[in-house]
Parts: structure tokens; sequence; C-alpha cells
């Protein structure tokens, strides 16, 4: 693999959780960039770096199923916290495309990699065309299946749906017609696309899940009040990406604090993230802030009606840092009811499978070595993920010395 370390590495004694369950005491050998053996008497081979696992944990390398990358440089700072892979929800085709050039090419091995839905379908003027670059619109249904060719010849590896009318009297923005959202979703599944749709309410959520979307871009926040968007969500076995963080953001702005002021996540915060995480989402009006309870109620409810719900934080959004955000996305589905193993799953195993990311997200002979090891045991307590011993991207270990001092 592009940019695999050559030298085999071999965690002994460790505790394993393969991206689906737990294993006490083993060993786990990577050679060339791939987990080559595991289990209890797995033979080291010689010469291999040698990695004590007494007392800690070793995990696949955390997705965050929810990104925006601005700038690329926060690909590195999600790889100091142990996430080996970001899928970006809407973001600039052409920088993701040299992003993922530069991956191939091995020229970035301390970056977390990339999968990006480039540009969302919105209507002129909607939601997703207030950041300062100009993108596609959609007017009509009957453009869907050029507009969704177009964005495929770009490098997009799924397609993002804006169907978010915004909050009345406060935020709103025109928003694509039902026709078009089914016209949407209809494109993408033509073309061998997961189509993922962003809402913020139960109806609007209904609407894409009816319509046949794969999976919901956030957690409805302005609650779930009704039986209809659970059943339907199962049934159809669709997704929903949690995004708690930036919501936690929006309705807390102290609520980073706890995060920055933890040791095991500060010292790898540098002053600009620490700042971001403290400042929480700004609003123009303080008085108009949600409350956290309709977005804490809906995760709950999606987790108790065994909805598959995957773990990503809307980072850069204000208030949220890429890397140390999805750790406090993790507690706070755990918040919600989630098992700290159901969590775990959230951001390794389900994610790889509902977005097709083979070799990721397990730990298992033949995949990818992308592995995070922790001291202690998030399988039992959560914010254990923030005790970061190590990080290994394709079997190279991210140097964290270097990261923390980058003079030349």
């Amino acid at each position: 693999m592009d940019g695999a370390a050559d030298r085999a590495v071999a965690f002994v004694d460790v505790r394993l959780f393969d991206g689906r369950a737990v294993h006490a005491r083993t060993n786990v050998v990577v050679e060339r960039g791939v987990i080559a053996a595991l289990g209890a008497h797995a033979a080291v081979p010689e010469g291999a770096e040698i990695v004590d696992g007494q007392g800690r944990t070793l995990l696949p390398g955390l997705i965050d199923a929810h990104t925006h990358v601005r700038p690329p440089a926060a690909l590195r700072q999600a790889l100091a916290f142990g996430v080996t892979t970001e899928l970006e929800m809407a973001g600039d085709p052409a920088e993701a495309r040299r992003i993922r050039e530069r991956q191939r090419a091995g020229l970035d091995p301390e970056h977390a990699d990339l999968r990006s839905a480039g540009d969302p379908v919105t209507a002129p003027g909607g939601h997703g065309t207030e950041y300062g670059r100009a993108i596609p619109t959609v007017t009509s249904h009957e453009e869907l299946p050029s507009w969704v060719d177009a964005r495929i010849v770009e490098g997009s590896d799924y397609i993002k749906v804006i169907f978010d009318a915004g909050t009345p009297g406060y935020l709103e923005w025109p928003v694509i017609s039902k026709a078009t959202l089914a016209a949407a979703i209809t494109a993408a599944h033509a073309r061998g696309r997961l189509a993922v749709v962003h809402v913020t309410s139960e109806a609007d959520a209904l609407s894409a899940i009816e319509d046949g979307a794969d999976g919901l871009a956030h957690v409805p926040f302005a609650g779930i009040r009704g039986d209809r968007l659970l059943v339907l969500l199962r049934e159809r076995n669709a997704f929903v990406i949690s995004t708690l963080a930036v919501f936690y953001a929006i309705c807390d702005p102290a609520h980073g604090d706890a995060l920055a002021d933890d040791a095991r996540i500060a010292r790898l915060l540098d002053r600009e993230s620490e700042a971001e995480l403290r400042r929480g989402f700004p609003m123009p009006d303080a008085a108009r802030r949600p409350s956290c309870t309709s977005a804490h109620e809906a995760a709950s409810k999606l987790v108790q009606a065994g909805v598959s719900v995957l773990a990503g934080t809307d980072a850069t959004n204000p208030g949220t840092v890429h890397g140390a955000s999805l750790h406090d996305e993790l507690a706070l589905l755990v918040g919600a009811g989630m098992s700290p193993i159901q969590a775990l799953r959230a951001a390794t195993a389900l994610p790889a499978e509902r977005f097709d990311l083979r070799h990721r997200g397990v730990i298992a002979p033949g995949r990818r070595a992308d592995l995070l090891l922790v001291d202690g045991d998030p399988t039992h307590d959560i914010e254990s993920t923030r005790a970061i011993v190590g990080v290994w991207k394709a079997g190279r270990r991210f140097d964290h010395a270097r990261y923390l001092d980058p003079r030349p």
C-alpha cells in the first residue's frame, strides 16, 4: 500500500476491539501496512517493532462520518487524534480531488484519508451556498441526471442532498422541491452512489427516507415526536449520522470547555483549536439558542429504536475541531444511550460498512493497518479513547513529537 511502513510492528498482550467485538490479551502483527496475524499465540516476526499492550486497548482507526475539510491541514490534526478517515459531506470538489491525488501518491502520509460528496444538491440561494464559493445549484428535478453525472466526473464518492428550509423567522433558505429530492435520490442510486440527505426536522427526514435516501446527514435536531420515522428508518435499514458535537456547540456555547480542559485532549490542541472549542457556535441572538434537549432526546430515540447511527461531528463548523470533536461525539452517543462498544462501532465498522470503505473500520488479517492505541479500556469507559498512546495509518506510526513541535 502507498505509504505503508516497511518494518513489521507487533502489538503484544493488548486488549483488542476489532471494530465489532472485544478480545482480551492478544497479539496483533502488522506487516507492510496490513494486519498479518492476530491472536493470543500469533508469532512475532524477527526484527519487528514491539509495542507493549498491557493495560492498553487497540482499536481500528476512527472514522468521522460527517466533516467539511477547511483547510486541508485539518486532516493532519484529525490523524493526530486517531481519526484515520474522514467523510466530507460537502466541500470543494477541486480541493478534494487534489487531496486524494496527493494521498494516492503517498505525499501526505500524516493526514487522514478523505472521501467527499463534493458539491451538494441545493436550491439557488439554499443552504450550502453561503460559504463564499460559487456552487452549481438545481432549479428543477429534470436537471438531476446530468447534475449527478457532473458530480461523479468531479469525483464525488456519494451524493449529498440538502432538504432544509432553515428555521422560520431566524435562518430561512430556499429549498429544493420534494420532486427534486426524489429525483436526486433516484439519480444517485442509478449511478451506484449513496444518497445522504441533510435535514433538521422530523417531517423533512420522513420525506427523505420515504423517497429512498440511504441515510440522514444529521439527527433531526428539532426533535422526533412520532414513531413513523423510527419505524421507517429501521425497516429501510437507513442510517443517521449523529453530529451531536456541532449541535451542542449551538445549544450550549460552553459545551466545548470540558473537552478543551481534558488534559488528554489539550496536549494535542494548538491555541487556535482550543479557542475554537471554547467559543462554541456564535449566534446573532443568544436568546434564540435552541435547547439541547431536543437533539439529545432525538438521538436517544434513534438508539432505543435500533436505528443504525454513525458517529460524525460536522467539523469544521464553529465550536468543533477535527479529530478532537469525534472523542466528544463518542461520549455524547454514550450519553444518549449507546453502550461504549456500540459507540465505538459507530466510529469504526459501521461507517466502513455503510460507505463501502474496504479494508477499514475492522482489525482482521488482510485489512489495512489503520490503528489507534490508547491507555485504559474504552469498551467500558468511552473517554479512554482520549488517552492516545499512538496512531498508525497503513502501518506507519504518526509522529506526535513532530506534530507537537513543528519547528524545522
